[in-house]
């Protein structure tokens, strides 16, 4: 204890302070020094870490020096960036498990097969996938035609089995699992059911489901999910139908609004509450282009009797773009939800088209801009052709197998995407990021850890100096022609719980 006049000199913080130009200085304040600080005003510098994708440069998601922000207003264009409006809650992202991917997944050697595993699942290393999708029954992007209950009339689903399945597509997603280090919330969608149930008689090239067999193909889905859930693999929702407007040459099958509408509310949804599973397991509706999205949700939800099934709505890219159809379904019914399911570039594999990262960087910040709550892509993994597809309509994917040689190839949309998925995670809240620049389309989001991550994208052939605005505070920074910045920061206000 200090004795009458004496000066008490004790340690209140010690630490150190990132300089403007990239170095650390070591601070220490005593009791003595207080004098000298007003606590009102002391400003402890947030770091920002920075990521980078750039076309013309070798920066694929690579790390560059940090900025600090400044107590101080820069005279600049702006990213203003503010966490006191949030917005929706981010449930993941994701892409495909088809049976194409299987297929090339399991033809690489071991070394390869755990590379895209922990390029697209592992949480500190790569993407952090926790939302994708795979499909009930085939699809084109499947090795041929294949249902799980072949015989026909069996209403009874005596002899349904998934033993296809358990040839290369669940132990994919087994392992992905195994990486992931949890169970990943999968998206089931039906191309078809089996031709007995249809009119034209084939999974193929249209046709509908027959009346006769609404209610056994409705305890379908129910049987599926079970079988899964046996497997190891919890199903976190289905979709009713990929896109049901589609007559394709492949798997398809046709439903008008008001055919999805009463097979929800009378067959499907009973069947999910009757089995237990209505509320664990979501339902989606359309799963088709944003184009017809509003129409196709407003006959769903404008009958409450099917309303109450369906968690959300689901939508692809294929039809033009009508960003603003995602946000007035949204307007109109703020209590569904809106999920992006497929997205792909078609006519081949596309190998280093720059185009296609843009593309989908674009898709997801608008589609995240107007309240949509995850975004996942089709295939995984495709090999040399952009296949295997047993109708021949090949497509990109994020990584590239080429199969003979063994060796993989990382499109620009796997970059683009992980500028976005890694950094923003589950439960994160979308925040207000508002650009001055027409050029630098931008969006944020406040991590439940308390991060906030600030996406800039730079489509055109111009490069851009910027200020990075938060919480009064900025720091000087820029935007390459043609690229894809993340910045990362701590908020001001502690943890998304907290609040």
């Amino acid at each position: 204890m200090a004795r009458n006049g004496e000066a008490v000199t004790a340690v209140l913080m010690t630490g150190t302070i990132l300089h403007a130009d990239g170095g650390y200085f070591p601070y220490t304040l005593h009791s003595s020094n207080v004098s000298h600080f007003s606590f009102g005003v002391f400003f402890m510098p947030i770091r920002i870490r920075v990521f980078r994708t750039c076309r013309d440069t070798r920066d694929r998601l690579t790390e560059k020096p940090a900025l600090v922000f400044q107590q101080k207003k820069v005279d600049a264009p702006s990213i203003l960036v503010d966490a006191r409006h949030r917005f929706q809650t981010i449930e993941g992202f994701g892409g495909a498990f088809t049976e194409a991917a299987a297929d090339t997944f399991f033809k690489l050697s071991p070394e390869r097969r755990e590379e895209v595993l922990r390029a697209y699942f592992d949480p500190i290393q790569g993407h952090g996938y926790t939302l994708c999708r795979t499909h009930i029954n085939s699809c084109d992007f499947s090795l041929g035609s294949y249902a799980y209950a072949e015989v026909p009339g069996d209403v009874e689903l005596k002899h349904f089995s998934i033993d296809h399945d358990r040839r290369q597509l669940i132990p994919m997603i087994q392992e992905a699992n195994r990486l992931a280090g949890q169970p990943i919330k999968l998206l089931a969608s039906p191309w078809s059911p089996p031709a007995w149930m249809k009119t034209n008689g084939q999974m193929t090239n249209g046709g509908k489901l027959k009346p006769e067999y609404r209610e056994a193909w409705a305890r379908y889905y129910v049987r599926y999910i079970q079988e899964y859930e046996r497997e190891g693999i919890p199903i976190w929702g289905i979709t009713v139908q990929n896109e049901p407007l589609a007559v394709q040459t492949w798997e398809s099958c046709i439903y008008t609004a008001e055919e999805e509408r009463d097979f929800v509310r009378d067959y499907l949804g009973p069947a999910l509450e009757r089995a237990g599973l209505l509320g664990r397991v979501r339902l989606l509706i359309w799963d088709h282009n944003r184009d017809l999205l509003y129409e196709r949700a407003s006959t769903v939800y404008d009958d409450p009797a099917a309303a109450r099934y369906v968690w959300g709505a689901a939508f692809h890219w294929y039809m033009g773009d009508h960003f603003e159809n995602v946000q007035l379904t949204h307007e109109a019914y703020p209590d569904k939800q809106l999920l992006f399911t497929e997205g792909t570039v078609e006519g081949g594999p596309h190998n280093g088209s720059w185009e296609v990262g843009e593309r989908y960087a674009r898709s997801m910040l608008q589609d995240l801009n107007h309240w949509t709550v995850g975004w996942i892509d089709w295939n995984l993994l495709l090999d040399q052709r952009g296949g295997p597809n047993h109708k021949g309509n090949y497509c990109s994917a994020p990584i590239m197998a080429d199969t003979r040689k063994g060796t993989l190839y990382y499109q620009s949309s796997y970059y683009y995407i992980g500028h976005i998925a890694r950094f923003v995670r589950p439960g994160a809240r979308r925040i207000v990021s508002a650009s001055s620049l027409d050029d630098l389309e931008t969006i944020a989001f406040l991590n439940p850890d308390g991060q906030i991550a600030v996406i800039v994208l730079n489509r055109s052939e111009r490069p851009y100096s910027f200020t990075l605005r938060y919480g009064g505070m900025s720091a000087l920074t820029e935007s390459p022609a043609h690229s894809i910045t993340t910045f990362l920061f701590e908020s001001e206000d502690g943890t998304l719980q907290t609040y």
